[in-house]
């Protein structure tokens, strides 16, 4: 018996009778499970479904929709199977709100107790003494060693500005950390928010992963409300960090993402 097989039969005391992959193999193996005995379930395969599984139950703990964790058996994660729909402006309304109700619970300080990965690139969460440190020693400056020089340098005096660009002490809110359209799904009562990658820190860094491939549609804007002056050339900075990740793990395709970034920051 292979390994899905022998975790459904630890955790739940059923094979799964079919297997259908899902989206979201570019970095982790993901399947929806048929149980012999008619339940369905989504399973998720890697080495770091433990911290995802205590993530899902903060963003579940903050009130906020996210699939309910089933149990793990070793790198296996299970959680429950949700019918996706098309979102509509209620949806979106809705989802500004809860968006909102994420970003109000706030912990005592910035990252998070464990680190994280997307696939071989390492996220890293150890706390910094203020946010701008945070955002240029965990989110920029590790990315420097493979870069190209002169792209690397860029990075570099980007981080040495932070200070002058990002406010020294936001609400340390909890963030999902890679809030792209693909980490949302919609079922015929909310969105809710899968895959996350969970810290604490500014809530305009969700709101720039949001932006990043698209946008949120009719009605976000407005429920989540009005963010203060200067948040461009925020968001400009905040988007740097996802364009950084995906520059690393797709290759030369996104240097142009990068370039537009920083070119954004002027630096």
């Amino acid at each position: 018996m292979d390994a899905l097989g022998a975790a459904c039969l630890e955790v739940f005391g059923h094979a799964p009778t079919r297997v259908t992959p899902l989206h979201g193999g570019d970095l982790s193996v993901v399947m929806r499970l048929r149980l012999a005995d008619g339940m369905e379930v989504v399973a998720k395969q890697g080495p770091m479904v433990d911290r995802e599984a205590r993530m899902l139950a903060a963003i579940a703990a903050a009130g906020v929709p996210a699939p309910r964790v089933l149990g793990q058996s070793g790198e296996v994660l299970f959680v429950e199977a949700l019918d996706e729909v098309r979102a509509g402006p209620g949806h979106w309304a809705r989802f500004a709100d809860d968006l909102a109700r994420l970003h109000a619970t706030t912990g005592g300080g910035y990252g998070w107790a464990e680190d994280y990965a997307f696939g071989p690139v390492m996220i890293y969460n150890a706390g910094a003494q203020d946010w701008p440190r945070f955002w240029a020693e965990r989110r920029l400056l590790p990315f420097a060693p493979q870069m190209e020089r002169g792209l690397a340098a860029r990075v570099e005096r980007l981080a040495g500005r932070l200070g002058d660009l990002l406010p020294a002490a936001p609400a340390p809110a909890l963030l999902h950390g890679d809030l792209w359209s693909g980490n949302l799904l919609a079922t015929r009562d909310a969105i809710h928010l899968i895959d996350p990658a969970c810290y604490f820190g500014d809530g305009e860094v969700d709101l720039a992963m949001l932006h990043l491939f698209g946008g949120p549609g009719p009605g976000f804007l407005q429920g989540y409300g009005a963010l203060a002056p200067g948040w461009e050339l925020r968001r400009a900075v905040y988007s740097l960090f996802p364009a950084l990740v995906h520059l690393r793990l797709f290759g030369a395709g996104y240097r142009a993402m990068v370039e537009r970034f920083l070119d954004a920051t002027g630096t």
